[in-house]
């Protein structure tokens, strides 16, 4: 596990091995951080531009003593047969996800990229800078990746943030699904109706995804996810 102090230690040592100046984005536990919605994480989950940053980054982190691991038994094994799964670095226990360009089949959108939480600078060698996304773009991000915390997560998020803006985390899904994601409705649809144990979620943003579901299926909903 590592805490919040931990990871700003370990971001700047990194900076200090990288051979150019890198920047990613922050979306997992480590992001919560950031927020103050948890004090420890023992997975670091990081999404970058370009396939050399993380490369890079990589170069860095095994440096300080990272090496790469499998996949399995952390993500489902659909996840699993996706080009677009992360590689996996442990040192002892924590773990870094690092992902290229997509989470899965999700996309850095354009309000990624622009609608950030907050910018983090780490100047060593070369500057890392660590790009924390939105509140609602960690719930969605934590609904694709169905690891064994992530719904945890999602309703430390949703119970702890008064402004947990529905509308927003509805839009970005539906602008996903348009763009490619074809399985982001199932996630998005499982993960609300697993959090109305909890939490109160307006049926109108359920409408709202089978209504953009309506075009693939006559009954209007997201098709079932096959075992």
């Amino acid at each position: 596990m590592i805490n919040y102090d931990d990871q700003m230690e370990l971001f700047g040592l990194i900076s200090k091995n990288i051979a150019r100046d890198t920047e990613c984005w922050a979306f997992g536990g480590n992001a919560m951080m950031f927020y103050g919605y948890k004090d420890e994480t023992k997975d670091i989950d990081l999404l970058f531009d370009e396939i050399g940053d993380r490369a890079e980054f990589i170069k860095a982190i095994e440096k300080i003593g990272f090496i790469e691991g499998g996949l399995r038994n952390i993500y489902v094994p659909e996840k699993l047969r996706d080009k677009h799964k992360p590689l996996i670095y442990f040192r002892y226990d924590i773990r870094f996800d690092l992902f290229v360009k997509k989470v899965f089949k999700t996309l850095i959108s354009p309000k990624m990229k622009d609608d950030l939480f907050a910018i983090h600078d780490f100047k060593g060698k070369h500057n890392l800078r660590v790009k924390v996304l939105r509140k609602e773009h960690i719930a969605l991000l934590k609904a694709v990746t169905e690891r064994q915390n992530d719904f945890d997560d999602i309703r430390t998020i949703v119970e702890k943030e008064k402004r947990f803006d529905w509308q927003y985390l509805i839009d970005e899904a539906i602008w996903q699904h348009q763009h490619g994601d074809s399985w982001i409705l199932v996630d998005v649809e499982k993960m609300m109706k697993d959090l109305k144990k909890y939490v109160f979620v307006e049926q109108k943003y359920m409408k709202q995804l089978y209504g953009a579901a309506r075009s693939e299926l006559p009954h209007g909903k997201p098709k079932q996810r096959q075992a």
